[in-house]
């Protein structure tokens, strides 16, 4: 009984085993490639040089798997054109349910140059034409310096593409373009570089050039990822579908996302010009989850007649200022008969320092440090000016703390000066602002506004630095 107890034992054991066996699933032999039926056929109709070549996967149950040199191919039949002569590999490898099959290459002989499938302008914008080449950098160099983008990385939606760069460029909001193309994955982020320079570090990553000299070629020499170092590889731009395949090569990019995309030469061309362009490659290795990393470029030729933009400085408003005939005459004094009465702007910003048109001061407390004190407040607040033309004549009045004097002025409408005959403008003779020349300048006036914005009048000037000390009369 114990024996039989035993054999019964094994007996289920082996059953199980059998069971479990029938359960794993099996791919089956892997075919010969001889089974593999394909076709690689010159069309010399279309092309009597053999430019265009038809592929066809011939065998039932497979997937076909193309590369052609310049490019890849997952159609089970493709056309692809060849634009100069030469000899070409073709390479077919065949997806079946036991794996892949790869089969020997065909080398087809092409006779003749059709310059025609690299005539769009856009291979002329890549590389500069047929018999050239073209050479890229990434739009930020080691000095931190982007050139026309505003840096060399932006992010854009999965589904993005030229046709979207190109309806948001003519207006179109995101929500709109997805309604009318019938996509949901589209949007994007193109960050300054300067505000966000943790993304990557200021380098020089190298360059890229395109090259049209007896083929397609590409050289990409890369700075910052050594085990890259320069690749050479061949090329394939589609103008028509804007999308750009390199084989044996990456596009230039920096080093912290090297691992992030599993097919660099897999590219969306979003914009391409002869100076700048945008390439487009799908992050589809990242915990961040899947995107298009669009690696923005300049043209060599670009980036060596760059010059930095001219900062054009803020002028304050009134600087410098234009009067008509008699204008400042009447801004000063009013019409004849009549006189303005000023008071220094106590209680406001009273004195300035302006530089080449540009003046720093807020309030009196800006101009403290350097002069403005109580002593000048109590005398403002105690004194003014006044310019009349009572009796035909330009007559001028300084009351200060009580004390009147008395006299003429002129005006130098070319210069738009200012000449007090034996006065001079509100004194402080305790303080270093103190103006003690009786010639001054309309530093900035208002033709128009001068009753809410008051004037400025220079008393002192450096002519090698172009500045200014100005003190702002308001109408009392």
């Amino acid at each position: 009984m114990k024996t039989l107890k035993i054999f019964s034992a094994l007996f289920l054991f082996m059953l199980m085993i059998v069971s479990c066996r029938d359960e794993v699933p099996t791919l089956g032999t892997l075919p010969d490639k001889s089974e593999m039926k394909f076709e690689v056929k010159q069309d010399l109709v279309a092309d009597p040089g053999g430019n265009t070549i038809i592929l066809r996967n011939l065998t039932p149950g497979t997937e076909a798997i193309w590369d052609y040199g310049t490019g890849k191919s997952y159609k089970m039949t493709d056309t692809i054109h060849v634009a100069f002569k030469g000899s070409y590999t073709v390479k077919f490898t065949a997806l079946t349910g036991a794996g892949l099959v790869a089969c020997d290459p065909v080398t087809v002989n092409v006779t003749a140059n059709n310059l025609n499938y690299v005539s769009d302008p856009l291979w002329t914008a890549l590389t500069g034409g047929v018999g050239k080449e073209k050479t890229w950098y990434l739009d930020l160099n080691a000095d931190g310096v982007s050139k026309y983008y505003g840096g060399p990385l932006s992010f854009f939606g999965t589904e993005d593409s030229w046709t979207t760069v190109e309806m948001l460029a003519a207006g179109k909001s995101y929500e709109v373009i997805k309604s009318e193309l019938g996509i949901t994955d589209a949007w994007n982020w193109q960050p300054a570089w300067k505000d966000n320079t943790w993304l990557l570090g200021a380098a020089d990553f190298g360059s890229m050039t395109f090259s049209l000299k007896n083929g397609a070629f590409i050289t990409v020499n890369h700075k910052t990822i050594a085990a890259r170092g320069t690749e050479n590889g061949t090329y394939l731009l589609d103008a028509t579908k804007h999308t750009l395949t390199i084989n044996d090569a990456a596009i230039l990019h920096d080093s912290n996302r090297d691992g992030q995309v599993t097919k660099w030469g897999d590219i969306k061309v979003l914009s391409l010009t002869a100076d700048h362009m945008q390439l487009a490659v799908l992050r589809d290795n990242s915990s961040e989850g899947k995107c298009l990393l669009v690696y923005n470029f300049i043209s060599k030729d670009y980036s060596d007649n760059w010059t930095p933009p001219v900062s054009k400085p803020t002028i304050d408003e009134g600087y410098n200022p234009t009067f008509k005939s008699g204008e400042l005459l009447n801004m000063l004094a009013g019409g004849s008969g009549q006189a303005r009465r000023w008071k220094l702007d106590a209680g406001g910003n009273p004195v300035d320092w302006i530089g080449h048109g540009t003046g720093w001061t807020k309030n009196a407390a800006s101009s403290s440090s350097w002069g403005w004190n109580d002593e000048w407040t109590a005398i403002a607040n105690n004194s003014w000016i006044q310019f009349d033309r009572f009796g035909g004549a330009q007559n001028y009045t300084r009351n200060q703390n009580g004390v009147v004097t008395t006299g003429t002025f002129t005006i130098n409408e070319s210069g738009n000066e200012v000449t007090l005959t034996d006065n001079t403008l509100i004194q402080n003779s305790n303080s270093g602002l103190n103006p003690t020349t009786n010639t001054i300048k309309v530093v900035k006036g208002f033709p128009t506004s001068y009753y809410t914005k008051g004037v400025w009048f220079g008393t002192s000037y450096n002519d090698s630095k172009d500045e200014w000390v100005v003190f702002h009369y308001v109408i009392n």
